[in-house]
């Protein structure tokens, strides 16, 4: 038996709206409950909203007169629908204007058709510029119009996509900073994703903006050299990763931390003892280290850039050293693997990415920029690739993976099927946020970090470290790092090959 895991908090994993309920006997002749509105009267009977929505959206080829078309007929006797001609429904699906067949959504117009109207009428007519009509089709093109529609009653998307059409707000990456706000970032999105809008990495000018913001009212003694180091050390070198298509949100998050520390370390100086970067002294590096949290030994990277740029050559800051490494027990492991496979505690996207972070220690920052061509399912297994070499994936995750490609959210947005990611996000081609899956992970109870350090050090002490860390993508300064904390003979391992001891992660 399989215990229930320690702090488990579930979330309601159900979607959508309760079927409204009617007291009179009125029953839908397909689904017999009782139909609180009417939504059409065909041959076999009268239908509710929920069956007629069905009807009308399900397509393939009769088993009767063998066309390829809507099929919104009950089920024959072999249990497939039929045709409207075949069912006997005296109703005309073809859409007015383009003529597919589909259900009619206003007047005789299909939704495709409607929405297109309608963008077109907040856009003040059939847009010229080639980047609007693109932006129009991807809408009318998402797998689910139906959601377009609603998305675009909003007053804020209402006011965007009115002021895109009269130029007021320019369809460029300036004119959507300007606007700001989801609507904006969404349609950004779309649009780059359809390579109608030139890419951009989305971190990079929030990080130059969060740079002069933080910087604003700082003394001079203080600004001029953290604005060199974020500019000429942090900013440089995040704009290189940038321009390569390198991910840059940790590198930015480690170096806001940096900075951030560096200037209430200077701060403090200034005040406390009236010197400045240039000034300071080894005691007042070992003062300010030895009456505050961890965290202030990130001014280390500041004063190295210092010493190399002849600021200050007086004064080092040692490598922060952890003083623990917190672990589940290996039968929490095991009893959170079991929910997650097993449970329904949350929804699908977040069971895999959880079951990855406790089987393969994946940290979420990397579970996230998975893609779909990671996955290789053939015949004889599955597998993953997590590092240098494909990992293989067990059963019964491997099913439980296969059922959320099949089935993967957020791809009714106007992208299409085509976002590679394993873990789509909301927006257009992206995935989703290490935050928001860090969060909802931590909302369910399991803690990330002895998480993956429970399953690090089990991997290590089933295999040699050195090929974990090939398999995982880990350091094998990492990886023999927990064979040494599990006291096992792999940390002896021949392969082993260790420079200078770094932070445990």
């Amino acid at each position: 038996m399989n215990p229930t895991p320690d702090g488990l908090s579930p979330r309601s994993t159900r979607r959508g709206r309760p079927r409204a309920t009617s007291t009179r006997d009125d029953p839908c002749a397909r689904c017999g409950r009782n139909i609180p509105r009417l939504a059409a009267r065909w041959p076999e009977g009268r239908l509710c909203f929920t069956c007629y929505n069905t009807a009308i959206h399900t397509h393939g080829t009769c088993p009767n007169c063998r066309q390829d078309r809507l099929l919104p007929g009950p089920p024959g006797a072999d249990g497939e629908p039929v045709c409207g001609t075949c069912a006997g429904i005296d109703v005309d699906f073809h859409c007015q204007r383009c003529g597919a067949e589909a259900g009619h959504h206003r007047g005789n117009l299909c939704v495709r058709c409607v929405l297109r109207e309608d963008l077109h009428a907040l856009l003040g007519s059939a847009p010229s510029d080639p980047t609007l009509a693109g932006l129009v089709d991807a809408l009318c093109a998402a797998d689910r119009p139906e959601s377009i529609i609603t998305w675009k009653r909003s007053p804020k998307v209402k006011t965007l996509l009115t002021g895109l059409g009269d130029g007021s707000i320019p369809c460029t990456h300036d004119g959507f900073d300007a606007v700001g706000g989801k609507p904006a970032e969404h349609v950004r999105a779309l649009l780059q994703h359809h390579d109608l809008l030139p890419t951009r990495d989305p971190y990079l000018p929030r990080f130059e903006q969060w740079i002069a913001t933080k910087l604003d009212g700082l003394p001079d003694e203080v600004r001029q050299p953290v604005h060199h180091f974020a500019t000429w050390h942090h900013l440089r070198r995040i704009r290189a990763k940038a321009a390569d298509g390198t991910p840059t949100r940790a590198p930015i998050h480690s170096a806001k931390q940096e900075i951030t520390e560096t200037i209430k370390f200077l701060s403090w100086l200034h005040t406390t003892y009236g010197r400045t970067a240039a000034t300071c002294t080894q005691p007042d590096i070992d003062e300010w280290l030895a009456t505050g949290p961890s965290t202030r030994q990130l001014i280390r990277t500041f004063f190295v850039v210092a010493a190399r740029t002849r600021l200050n050559t007086t004064v080092t800051v040692g490598h922060r050293a952890a003083r623990s490494s917190p672990s589940l027990t290996q039968d929490q492991r095991i009893a959170w693997i079991h929910e997650l496979l097993t449970g329904n505690s949350e929804t699908l996207p977040y069971r895999v990415a959880g079951t990855l972070l406790l089987l393969y220690a994946r940290p979420i920052t990397r579970i996230v920029t998975l893609q779909v061509s990671d996955v290789t399912d053939q015949a004889d297994g599955m597998t993953i690739a997590l590092g240098l070499r494909p990992t293989d994936v067990p059963e019964p995750f491997a099913g439980l993976l296969r059922t959320h490609l099949a089935t993967r959210p957020n791809l009714r947005t106007g992208a299409g099927g085509d976002n590679p990611w394993l873990l789509p996000g909301t927006l257009a081609g992206r995935h989703l946020h290490p935050t928001t899956v860090a969060n909802r992970l931590r909302g369910l109870g399991i803690n990330l970090r002895e998480a993956r350090n429970r399953a690090l050090a089990e991997l290590v002490v089933e295999c040699p470290p050195s090929l974990v860390a090939d398999a995982l993508g880990y350091s094998h300064q990492v990886a023999f790092r927990h064979a040494s904390k599990t006291a096992e003979p792999w940390a002896r391992y021949v392969g082993r090959s260790l420079p200078r001891p770094t932070d445990t992660p």
